[in-house]
């Protein structure tokens, strides 16, 4: 129920462009970069004060207060506020946590359930085994080691293993999904330039793991339905 809800958020969200949408190394890179600069401006701010108070209340400071002042042991500081500054700053800090748990995660839901919601996508069937990945195409051509897609249009993946647990990613095309026998895993990517993209098996599966490794070759929407035409005569 929590996810549909949210689902239905997100939908509403996208359309004012609230949550990242693209490719998924768009999505990463993005979710990314905010926290790299939230994570930045906390850390000057919290560094900056810190150095502040320590300029101020240093041992020559003529803001220092005697130790006239200073609570004798046993005794309790003296009251010097209502806690507003405390509360403010607690309540700031719950206002941008919440708000970035609530984005990053819309995000990441954009990214898992984007497959179910693509029109005119290519679908490929990902086969692995010990020690390599067999790809098969809609009109049941089959390839070994070797996965074509075209530029600038939806891939989607659904991967399964033939013996033991195998998983299936490709650090730069930003995805890694399971691959178990008699279970099919989704997954998806966009590719926005050609060229070729590694990909391997992300899980220990035998003596042969390190070898078990596919190349994505990314081609142009033209070179792709040429060679679409042709694959099946050994071209």
């Amino acid at each position: 129920m929590l996810g549909f809800s949210f689902s239905f958020l997100l939908a509403g969200s996208n359309v004012l462009g609230i949550f990242p949408t693209g490719s998924r190394s768009f999505i990463f890179d993005r979710i990314f970069l905010v926290f790299l600069i939230l994570g930045t401006i906390v850390g000057v701010i919290v560094i900056s004060y810190m150095l502040i108070l320590a300029y101020r209340y240093r041992e020559n400071s003529a803001t220092k207060k005697d130790d006239v002042d200073r609570p004798k042991l046993g005794e309790l500081p003296p009251r010097t506020d209502d806690g507003s500054k405390l509360l403010k700053s607690l309540l700031l800090s719950a206002v941008v946590v919440i708000a970035l748990v609530v984005w990053t995660y819309g995000s990441l839901l954009y990214v898992e359930t984007q497959p179910a919601q693509i029109d005119g996508a290519l679908t490929i069937e990902v086969e692995a085994y010990q020690f390599g990945f067999l790809f098969t195409y809609p009109d049941g051509y089959q390839s070994n080691g070797v996965l074509r897609a075209p530029v600038d249009r939806v891939t989607v993946l659904k991967i399964t293993s033939r013996d033991v647990l195998h998983n299936f990613g490709s650090q730069d095309l930003r995805i890694k999904a399971d691959a178990a026998p008699g279970m099919i895993s989704e997954t998806w990517f966009l590719a926005e330039s050609t060229g070729t993209y590694d990909s391997a098996c992300y899980e220990l599966c035998g003596a042969g793991h390190s070898y078990m490794k596919a190349n994505i070759i990314i081609l142009e929407n033209s070179e792709f339905e040429q060679w679409n035409k042709t694959k099946n005569n050994g071209s």
